[in-house]
């Protein structure tokens, strides 16, 4: 079954919480945004996990360089995932990986920037990461002719533990589940909902819905 991420790119700790109270119901995993750790500091994983024990906290730290010192920092911090991006290094990827295996966690590789994704997802899968994630950031979201079904497509083609972020809402998550993702990650589909509560449980409901062959 797929699992529903909430994508968090509020800037304060007490934002953070508040939405996540709201959300919890419905989604498995909490994702704190680059822009809230930048902001906060790794103090709003801990204050994330404190809140949520039994979610999966997601830390989007885009590590780019010191791959083991920078996901152990965020893993001691109370992170269950962070993120690593695709563009680097092999070696910092692996770093992040073995960070992982110390503690009992799991990496993510984000493709932001990546300019073959598919080849890429396939390459980095092999050391280890728990799934790629196809993303589009929001800077290429804005871009005209963007559609995040073209991170549907690659997903079905990589053929590897995947997640899509990139304007996923309810008009384009059944499309996500029936291409056999492992997480559909929705930020303002439910962080700028009117209700995010009420956005986050139609989500849910409609990954439910979808029967994957």
């Amino acid at each position: 079954m797929t699992k529903l991420q909430v994508a968090i790119d509020l800037l304060t700790t007490e934002a953070a919480l508040e939405l996540a109270h709201k959300v919890a119901p419905y989604v498995d995993i909490i994702e704190l945004g680059t822009p809230l750790i930048k902001s906060e500091g790794l103090k709003v994983v801990t204050a994330m996990k404190a809140a949520f024990p039994d979610k999966l906290i997601f830390a989007d730290m885009k590590i780019a360089d010191t791959g083991f010192l920078e996901a152990e920092i965020a893993f001691l911090a109370g992170a269950d995932l962070v993120t690593v991006m695709g563009a680097v290094d092999n070696a910092t990827i692996k770093g992040a990986v073995e960070a992982a295996k110390k503690h009992g966690k799991k990496v993510v590789v984000d493709t932001i920037g990546v300019k073959n994704r598919v080849e890429r997802a396939q390459e980095v899968t092999a050391f280890g990461v728990a799934f790629v994630e196809l993303h589009a950031g929001l800077d290429e979201q804005t871009l005209a002719g963007y559609s995040v079904q073209t991170l549907i497509s690659e997903g079905k083609l990589a053929k590897v533990p995947f997640s899509v972020a990139g304007g996923v809402n309810i008009d384009t998550i059944k499309d996500v589940v029936a291409a056999g993702a492992d997480v559909a990650v929705a930020g303002g589909a439910i962080y700028g909902a009117e209700d995010p509560a009420a956005a986050a449980k139609a989500l849910k409901e409609a990954i439910n819905s979808v029967t994957v062959a």
